[in-house]
């Protein structure tokens, strides 16, 4: 399971991209998830720490995984 199939699209069929102000426990807990971080870090702010672009590659790497 990508994850993707429960974000909102835009008017293309483009999954929206997730806002960088985003906490950490709303990611978590959306895809099941244990990041170790803060629940009130931001998405962004985790990304840029971590070398990741996006959600999308969050998702696919191996961080938060048991």
């Amino acid at each position: 399971m990508n994850g993707d199939e429960n974000r909102s699209r835009d008017e293309d069929g483009q999954v929206r991209a997730k806002r960088s102000d985003t906490h950490m426990g709303t990611i978590e807990e959306q895809y099941g998830r244990n990041f170790g971080v803060r629940s009130d870090v931001q998405l962004g702010n985790f990304l840029e720490k971590n070398n990741l672009d996006s959600l999308h590659q969050l998702i696919e790497s191996k961080l938060g995984r048991k």
